[in-house]
């Protein structure tokens, strides 16, 4: 199954982002392939190399960044939800780039599934 990721929350406000990540994790394990995930409202802030997290805390951003290169999928992220926050494809994680709403149509048209994660 061909699975696309819709995540609209913010990587330490929310279980919203550990959740899509563990289950993209989950849905390769089994077999599935994640054809992108898009980031959407604060989601966009997951795909940020200005994060510096303490050395006992999960490093979200990298987390994305190494699943998404091991998998070949893309993290995307909506190029208004990031003008709004000030994240520019300067401080953008490898593997991520931004892009506008006609993508996650583009994602949603082409998967079996689209799976939204946060409100």
């Amino acid at each position: 199954m061909n699975i696309g990721i819709l995540l609209k929350e913010g990587p330490y406000n929310h279980q919203a982002s550990d959740t899509a990540y563990k289950f993209a994790e989950a849905a390769i394990a089994k077999g599935h392939k994640v054809d992108a995930v898009f980031l959407y409202n604060d989601g966009v802030t997951n795909v940020t190399k200005l994060g510096d997290p303490p050395q006992d805390d999960r490093n979200v951003a990298a987390r994305w960044s190494e699943l998404a290169k091991k998998n070949d999928f893309k993290v995307l992220a909506c190029i208004a939800a990031s003008k709004r926050r000030g994240i520019n494809d300067d401080v953008l994680i490898d593997g991520s780039e931004i892009t506008g709403l006609g993508t996650l149509t583009d994602i949603a048209i082409r998967n079996d599934r689209l799976l939204t994660f946060g409100d």
